[in-house]
């Protein structure tokens, strides 16, 4: 296999795409994607980028696979975003063109008054050429991209994560072996299209023939309503991120309702807080849970671990690597970390490598290199090994901080804030000027700053206590359900 196709292609059963709109055979999609290609074909040349500005669902994902068939690879305007952002995205995608729907296409001449806009209606009438569809696919490659996935960047300018079929192919695989997802499972999409943790709901349910049903990101504020979705599809699998998973369980939806269908809940993008895990595995005591890891530049995951339900935990591993995925540490003179509890920097090598940020060599030979003929990834993550051989996250290299003298990571006081039962959600920021460092947390019951400062007196050396807490109802959110750092930024 070297085209994701292929996992569209072999499906050969009935099962179905389904959003809140309706649904889908997978033959179906097949058929409606060719129509697409199709007509997107006189756009696109070989590897182009197809902008897509749609709400997520079946549309979207015909889309999608529609611009693989034309030869080029996707990347999702998030309509959600400003003005601005969208700005600086499709600028850097440069192409002449956008593909919308008639529901966005007022924002869309708005937005893009310089792009020919595409109508999603338009291309869904195209007559298919299996003639044209099968000589661009006799061109295409295992290395040619998929999906460009927009990151923050340190620079103000999003960076374009370009994924490949090879590593989408690899990574793939090996995630549905690992975890026994097949045909039979029904897999609920809960996150946005342009962040990598769909990528985890989507190819896992092409490859297998599983049912994708994609949630209504209105329920994410409706935590009842959602248990009443998850428990009406019947779902078996969640890959969703933490404060998804967080929403339900502070809000006690599961105490009002269990899905018991579910097999197995799947997280990452950040660390999951204790007593919100216990809560989800009292009311599921027969599913798996896995705590995954990896940046968007490796293709979602490199590390799992699943969760031990007779283990004490302090802080869950990252775990081990999946199968053909190389991960090790490298300490500050770039020396091989071997034993545990020294800290590194995490750096992975292997198939599921991005193939780097689209138009920007410059930030790609920063963190992708070659070391004797193999090409490595630094993700900035600092981490150790414990006495098991698993891994530690421990903080971001940029969540170091240097604080009366000392090195603080800044992930070390979120850890013991986590492991307070009155600490819902919490992050840390550093003010280096004013060499302050701030807790924005949310909390239970009606503590003061200075209580919360006091219960961490009893865990952290003096110079880590925070200068300022500050206490948020419900703590800002970004586009891919993470705490919205830069927006604290701007209360330092």
């Amino acid at each position: 296999m070297k085209n994701v196709l292929e996992y569209l292609e072999n499906i050969s059963n009935d099962n179905k795409v389904i959003d809140k709109n309706g649904s889908i055979t997978y033959k179906d999609l097949q058929v409606v994607s060719k129509k697409i290609g199709s007509g997107l074909a006189k756009y696109v040349k070989n590897n182009d980028p197809v902008p897509v500005y749609m709400e997520k669902g079946i549309s979207c994902l015909e889309v999608f696979m529609g611009s693989l068939y034309a030869g080029g690879f996707y990347s999702l305007l998030n309509a959600g975003l400003p003005k601005m952002r969208l700005g600086q995205i499709i600028s850097v995608l440069d192409v002449d063109y956008v593909v919308t729907d008639k529901e966005h296409l007022e924002n869309a001449k708005e937005f893009f008054p310089d792009k020919e806009l595409i109508l999603y209606e338009d291309l869904v009438d195209s007559e298919i050429d299996d003639e044209l569809l099968s000589n661009i696919r006799a061109r295409k490659l295992d290395v040619d991209p998929v999906y460009a996935n927009f990151t923050s960047g340190s620079t103000g300018v999003p960076k374009g994560v370009v994924v490949g079929n090879r590593s989408i192919i690899d990574f793939i695989d090996n995630f549905t072996s690992t975890f026994g997802i097949n045909e039979t499972d029904i897999i609920a999409n809960q996150a946005p299209f342009d962040f990598d943790v769909s990528v985890k709901d989507i190819y896992p349910a092409l490859k297998t023939g599983a049912t994708l049903v994609i949630v209504p990101k209105e329920l994410f504020s409706r935590p009842a309503e959602l248990i009443d979705f998850l428990v009406e599809h019947k779902v078996t699998t969640m890959t969703w991120a933490v404060s998804a998973l967080c929403l339900i369980s502070t809000f006690h939806g599961l105490d009002y309702k269990v899905p018991e269908t579910v097999k197995r809940v799947m997280f990452s993008g950040e660390v999951m807080p204790m007593k919100h895990l216990k809560e989800w595995m009292k009311h599921l005591p027969n599913a798996t849970f896995v705590n995954l890891y990896g940046p968007t530049e490796i293709t979602c995951n490199c590390t799992y671990h699943i969760i031990d339900r007779n283990r004490e935990y302090e802080k869950i591993p990252v775990g081990i690597p999946f199968n053909n995925e190389d991960v090790f540490l490298l300490d500050e003179n770039n020396k091989l970390v071997e034993s545990g509890g020294i800290k590194g920097e995490i750096c992975v090598r292997g198939s599921a490598l991005a193939l780097g940020y689209y138009h920007d060599e410059e930030r790609t030979s920063k963190v992708f290199f070659e070391e004797n003929g193999k090409r490595v990834f630094e993700s900035g993550d600092l981490a150790r090994y414990d006495e098991d051989g698993n891994l530690c996250f421990i903080s971001r290299k940029d969540f170091q901080i240097k604080h009366m003298g000392r090195r603080i990571e800044l992930g070390e006081i979120e850890a013991e804030c986590d492991k307070l039962s009155e600490i819902n959600r919490c992050c840390c920021l550093y003010d280096e000027k004013r060499e302050m460092i701030t807790l924005f947390c949310e909390i239970n019951g009606n503590l003061t700053s200075q209580e919360i400062r006091s219960l961490l007196k009893n865990r952290l050396a003096d110079y880590m206590i925070p200068s300022k807490v500050k206490i948020y109802e419900k703590l800002p959110l970004n586009a891919n359900g993470k705490i919205n750092r830069q927006e604290l930024k701007k209360s330092l």
